[in-house]
């Protein structure tokens, strides 16, 4: 237990770090540093976590891999136009294949029978909303892409939406605490995978970067939070009885 609280806290103090590294635009510091706590997590998860999950496990594994490759890209020669950018397809491919872990975990956990006779319009209103906003979204760096690098994007933003949407679904399905810290993560989450795209394609400004990177340092710490948790059946909302007179 103490190598667990040693461990947390050298994880809060790098967080801090790594934040205050994107938020002064070292990059190449910040990114190393991303990969090394994403590894230290998954240390942390695994070894002191009494209700594992192998989908969370293979989600914080595949995650680690992503930052890693995104971190060896940076220490690579400059790819001259016409050259593909194998480690950047590769780092947002392992992204995108952590989330959709994460998005079958809860439909793995999920009475889907229950949640759409139960939620049939909410579902609707989420799935309009979230070809709105990944359509706007993938949008603004239309012209900035390659087709197959517009593709992989446009793919990636519909993959953390429906993250996003799924955990709302779950949070009003199961209403526990859980869910709630999951889906406070998920916001967290897309809101930092938004300003870090406007932050590298749309605008020049490296407050950008304390943001992003803020963001994410916050989402992965309800992400393990949750994980803390095991999963229960659904929390009855509460209603007030009428009183017999």
């Amino acid at each position: 237990m103490l190598v667990s609280k040693i461990l947390k806290v050298v994880l809060l103090l790098l967080g801090i770090v790594y934040v205050v590294l994107q938020g002064l635009a070292l990059e190449v510091e910040g990114a190393v540093l991303s990969a090394v706590l994403l590894v230290l997590l998954t240390w942390l998860y695994i070894s002191w976590t009494k209700h594992k999950s192998k989908l969370f496990f293979l989600f914080l594994i595949t995650f680690s891999l992503g930052q890693i490759v995104s971190a060896i890209a940076w220490f690579m020669p400059d790819i001259k136009e016409g050259q593909i950018d194998y480690l950047y397809y590769a780092a947002n491919i392992l992204y995108i294949i952590s989330y959709a872990v994460l998005i079958f975990k809860m439909l793995k956990q999920l009475n889907l029978k229950a949640v759409f006779s139960e939620l049939t319009i909410p579902i609707i209103v989420l799935v309009v909303l979230d070809v709105f906003c990944v359509s706007l979204i993938s949008n603004t760096t239309e012209n900035m892409f390659s087709y197959y690098q517009y593709a992989l994007e446009y793919t990636y933003n519909a993959v953390i939406m429906t993250l996003l949407s799924l955990a709302l679904i779950d949070y009003m399905y199961r209403n526990n605490n859980k869910s709630m810290l999951f889906l406070i993560g998920s916001i967290f989450m897309v809101f930092s995978e938004i300003i870090q795209l406007a932050y590298f394609y749309v605008l020049s400004d490296d407050s950008l970067g304390f943001v992003y990177s803020i963001l994410l340092v916050v989402a992965f710490v309800f992400f393990y939070m949750q994980s803390q948790y095991k999963v229960t059946d659904p929390v009855e909302p509460y209603a007030d009885e009428p009183l017999e007179v």
